[in-house]
């Protein structure tokens, strides 16, 4: 398949860069914005004693920015900067 096509961007997984067109379904803003300030919640609870497992931490590191590409621009770059320091927070916690 060439570069050019119309077929998926990754193979096998069907993941695009961009936000489907118009015609296509998609996600609920609202829904998103609800699972997304859900997970940054989970994220602010995480302390010494209660700390995320290296799974945990590895799939919501990747999941909350793949999610949050739904969200308006302004919300969504705010959402993933509260959610870097909150990871970074974590590291420090499951390094120690």
């Amino acid at each position: 398949m060439s570069a050019d096509s119309d077929g998926p961007a990754q193979l096998g997984f069907g993941f695009a860069d961009d936000k489907p067109t118009s015609g296509e379904w998609l996600p609920d803003p609202a829904k998103v914005r609800d699972d997304a300030l859900a997970m940054l919640a989970s994220a602010k609870a995480v302390t010494p004693e209660s700390i995320w497992d290296q799974r945990t931490y590895r799939y919501n590191k990747v999941v909350f920015p793949q999610m949050t590409r739904w969200l308006p621009d302004e919300e969504r770059n705010q959402l993933c900067f509260e959610f870097a320091k909150e990871l970074e927070r974590i590291e420090l916690l499951m390094a120690a």
